[in-house]
């Protein structure tokens, strides 16, 4: 008899994950396919959707080969917030324009905001306009590519889009719309006619619903190409950070997510809405429920640029080289910034620095710098949700760099936070696979994922790593000029 089971599966930046979990949370098999994004110019960075349907299949194919599931939901989440735009007849008209690390709007966030007032857009959209607006960058199609967006009728997301293709729902999840800034007023929860009519007044946006909801059911269409039971429930699905946080239970108030990807996210729970100019403000994955979260625009894409640069050696070596380094990399300090930063800088011309180079430094050095410039970066995003009246009760981790110990153990050294690390630490996959779950009775995140461990700080790195801190939030604006000069032969 097949067992009853649930799958989930996530568009990310450089690949996608599915997971079939059976109903009590034990992950029975995951599947992983490897992509790459496109950067066409500098700032651009995107992605054909065809990539993200032919890769579904692909995953929902594998995880079912053997027959011996039921599947009985579907969950979906993927990278956000995200700009693809189609014709009438769901026709991709353009690659998809990527997150904040597509940095490509800054004209149209300078004319936005001197249009509409900086303060008023904060008010109204939980969030200032940044390289993470999604309003900004359709407004960028507009003005580049006018004949295009002439014919330009609906916006998908990675999520929404697998969603169209399983059941024919043109949807969106109320948080994947409250990072379209400006075109959702998160005070009403609803998109904000009067500023969606100014920047895409002939777009359908989509109607919109809770994460967690279902979006419609498998077609016969779908069916015969996935081999998905027709019928099968889909929810709503999410932005991929927003399910990751899901799937370690980080969505009660004062609880702090840090996801360990390509790049490091970070959401904090608060009872209420709650802005600040450098962080984002955001509605929740589920309802009721509110955030301030944070994004460094590399974390993970640090250390996979220095793992290729010197010989793509294993990354297990890297970390006991990294280890053997000590705290402070042997007098290494980097910023991360290799494709600008996001919060809490909200500097797209940023540009990495390594400071403190001799002729004696190791790979091993090279690797623990980019270790701890990530962990740097998540405690200048702590200090700047504090900033605004945020307060961080619990430190929950996951993703990808979870493994090894060492990065995490970094973290909460710099930090000098604890930091949960549960069973599952498998990511957004696994989080859509809970909510679908959710949709056939009660699926409980304690249940399914138990924390595992409790990384705690270690004594005596505290007095190193704070001197160390404070020469890193130094090294920025010491060289921000020199920097931005750099970044402009770049983009010539």
């Amino acid at each position: 008899m097949a067992l009853p089971a649930v799958i989930g599966v996530d568009i990310g930046t450089s690949s996608s994950k599915g997971v079939l979990v059976a109903l009590d949370g034990t992950l029975l098999r995951s599947a992983v396919r490897a992509h790459t994004v496109a950067r066409p110019a500098p700032g651009h960075v995107e992605m054909a959707a065809d990539v993200w349907w032919t890769e579904f299949v692909s995953l929902v194919r594998e995880l079912t080969a053997d027959g011996e599931a039921d599947v009985r939901a579907v969950g979906v989440s993927g990278m956000g917030p995200c700009v693809l735009l189609t014709d009438a007849d769901d026709v991709p008209l353009r690659p998809a324009i990527l997150y904040g690390v597509d940095t490509r709007a800054t004209e149209q966030i300078d004319r936005l905001e001197h249009r509409l007032g900086a303060d008023e857009i904060r008010a109204r959209c939980g969030s200032g306009l940044s390289s993470q607006a999604a309003g900004a960058k359709i407004a960028w199609v507009a003005d580049e590519e006018p004949e295009l967006f002439a014919r330009a009728r609906r916006l998908y997301m990675p999520s929404s889009w697998l969603v169209r293709k399983l059941t024919g729902s043109y949807v969106l999840d109320h948080h994947s719309a409250s990072q379209t800034t400006p075109l959702y007023d998160t005070v009403a929860r609803s998109w904000y006619a009067p500023w969606a009519g100014l920047i895409c007044p002939d777009l359908e946006l989509p109607p919109l619903r809770w994460s967690g909801e279902a979006a419609g059911t498998v077609t016969a269409e779908a069916a015969r190409l996935t081999g998905l039971p027709a019928g099968v429930p889909v929810i709503t699905g999410t932005v991929d950070a927003w399910a990751e946080a899901l799937s370690v239970g980080a969505h009660t108030v004062g609880d702090l997510m840090l996801m360990y990807g390509t790049t490091m996210f970070l959401i904090h729970t608060v009872p209420g809405l709650l802005t600040a100019p450098a962080l984002w403000s955001t509605v929740g994955a589920l309802p009721g429920t509110r955030n301030l979260a944070g994004g460094m625009a590399t974390s993970g894409a640090v250390t996979a640029w220095l793992r290729e640069l010197t010989g793509a050696p294993d990354y297990a070596d890297l970390l006991r080289e990294a280890e053997a380094s000590g705290p402070g990399a042997n007098g290494l300090l980097m910023l991360p910034y290799f494709a600008g930063e996001r919060t809490p800088v909200m500097d797209p011309q940023a540009r990495g620095v390594i400071a403190g180079l001799t002729l004696s430094h190791t790979r091993g050095d090279l690797y623990r710098a980019a270790l701890e410039a990530t962990a740097y970066g998540v405690r200048h995003n702590i200090e700047a949700i504090e900033a605004v009246g945020g307060d961080i009760r619990r430190v929950v981790a996951v993703g990808g760099g979870t493994q090894g110990r060492l990065w995490t153990q970094v973290v909460s050294d710099v930090t000098g936070r604890p930091q949960e690390v549960r069973t599952t630490s498998i990511g957004a996959s696994y989080g859509g696979a809970l909510l679908a779950a959710r949709l056939l009775g009660d699926a409980s995140v304690d249940a399914w994922n138990p924390v595992q461990e409790t990384v705690v700080p270690q004594p005596g790195t505290a007095a190193r790593y704070e001197e160390l801190y404070g020469l890193y939030r130094d090294l920025y604006p010491a060289s921000a000029d020199v920097v931005h000069a750099l970044a402009a032969h770049q983009n010539r």
